[in-house]
């Protein structure tokens, strides 16, 4: 099926009230109309994701921020014109009748503008047809390792998808770590997630010096432990007999060891994480040593990742 007869079909399934997974240029989204209730509360219950962590809305471009935010501060609409479409969220003060289910109860809303050209097509013909905003996190169970491809979203979802769900072929993710996080709902923005919009770039398009995240506000993928594979990741350690590695090239592989990753640059150790944590699983894995990039920019969300990859799957998902 051509892309085009996809995205035609994708967006008739979201106005129907059914969930799409789609790609976007971070990691594969699951996507529901943002309006619609019933269709936002199945993301929750495929994903196994407590309803009080809240969903980023998708959007078509720019001019849809008005139908879910106010009071946007300046700064907040510069980040908007220097990095959309890309990927970047901005946490903003929510409209009146915007959902607290896709909220999560808070009084904020997450807006992004993906650049995908999948994404890109099927939001732009959501919009066409009268559709607000999509709203979608990552295509996988609450807490495990995020998809960057279609493959990985059947692999993840596939047993809890229903008739009339659709998974959109994208090919790869390329960023392959999810959207910076940037709230701009204090007197000057902060970083809740790291990702490939960094700090120096924030500061350069917007003239002010970030603030410290208030940790009180809630955002996607804001959990202690999370993108965990099955197997325990452990960072910069030893690397023993029947491991798996993750590291840039320039790092050897010890003498049997499984590389899972050998990435020659950051951006290509950022676009790679995922499927080899993945890959770790599909071999059965019980340790991955995970060498982290050294540096700032998109080095800083990598290691941000496998921390939070690195937490022991013991006990329950924190509310």
């Amino acid at each position: 099926m051509s892309i085009g007869d996809q995205v035609a079909s994708a967006v008739s399934a979201l106005l129907a009230g059914h969930l799409v997974a789609f790609p976007t240029e971070t990691v594969y989204g699951l996507g529901a109309d943002a309006t619609n209730e019933v269709a936002v509360s199945r993301i929750f219950r495929t994903k196994g994701r407590p309803t009080n962590h809240p969903l980023i809305v998708h959007l078509a471009g720019i001019d849809a921020v008005d139908m879910w935010a106010r009071d946007l501060p300046e700064y907040a609409w510069a980040l908007a014109n220097a990095f959309w479409p890309g990927p970047m969220t901005l946490v903003v003060n929510k409209r009146a009748g915007v959902s607290s289910l896709v909220t999560g109860g808070q009084d904020t809303v997450g807006l992004r503008v993906p650049s995908h050209p999948v994404a890109v097509e099927l939001l732009d013909e959501f919009a066409r047809r009268g559709g607000q905003g999509v709203a979608a996190p990552s295509a996988n169970r609450f807490g495990q390792v995020s998809p960057t491809s279609a493959d990985d979203v059947r692999s993840e979802l596939g047993e809890y998808l229903l008739p009339g769900d659709l998974i959109v072929e994208g090919g790869n993710s390329h960023v392959g770590v999810e959207s910076s996080i940037i709230d701009c709902t204090g007197i000057a923005p902060a970083i809740a997630r790291p990702g490939a919009i960094t700090r120096e770039m924030v500061e350069a398009a917007t003239g002010v010096e970030l603030m410290e995240f208030d940790q009180r506000i809630r955002v996607s993928g804001s959990h202690s432990r999370h993108y965990s594979p099955r197997a325990e990741v452990v960072l910069d350690d030893a690397v023993e007999q029947g491991d798996g590695l993750i590291a840039l090239s320039e790092f050897p592989t010890p003498p049997g060891a499984i590389r899972l990753l050998e990435a020659p640059s950051v951006e290509a150790y950022a676009s790679g994480v995922y499927s080899a944590l993945r890959r770790a699983d599909q071999l059965g894995l019980g340790r991955v040593v995970a060498m982290t990039p050294p540096g700032e920019g998109l080095a800083v969300a990598v290691r941000d990742r496998l921390v939070r990859a690195s937490h022991r799957r013991a006990g329950p998902v924190e509310p």
